[in-house]
């Protein structure tokens, strides 16, 4: 049965590839959202990357309830956005949060997430590979967690 996923990307990601590539790699976001439709393309895979908060939440209020999995990976939200917090913990539709870095290992500042603690699984660290161990756990996961 295929599944449903939504693949969110916040601030900055649209610059993968060219931002910081000691930090985040060199594989850009069009690279990564192809190599993960291709590897799962009995899938129903969707993907959106804003640079905006509001239109973060509005999409996890859309797919929230009808999805079989949402990836999200906040960018820089992830240390300060209660609000996406509160999106996620009011939906129903798992959520796994991505990180390319591991970000208890980056500043100070960066290794306090206000999201993993209502999120389903996280993935740190593992860069692109990160998205495909999250597909994976949806998979396998799906509708086991709502």
């Amino acid at each position: 049965m295929a599944n449903r996923i939504l693949i969110l990307n916040g601030p900055n990601l649209n610059l993968l590839g060219i931002r910081e590539p000691e930090v985040y790699g060199t594989t850009t976001l069009d690279e990564l959202i192809a190599t993960l439709k291709a590897a799962y393309s009995d899938h129903q895979l969707t993907h959106h990357q804003s640079n905006h908060e509001g239109v973060l939440i509005d999409k996890i209020h859309e797919y929230g309830f009808s999805a079989d999995g949402i990836i999200l990976n906040p960018g820089a939200y992830t240390h300060t956005s209660i609000a996406l917090r509160d999106a996620i913990s009011a939906v129903t539709t798992p959520v796994v949060e991505v990180h390319l870095s591991d970000i208890s290992q980056r500043e100070s500042f960066r290794q306090k997430s206000f999201i993993t603690d209502v999120c389903a699984h996280h993935v740190m660290g593992k860069g692109p590979q990160g998205y495909h161990e999250a597909v994976d756990f949806i998979i396998q996961h799906a509708g086991k967690l709502s």
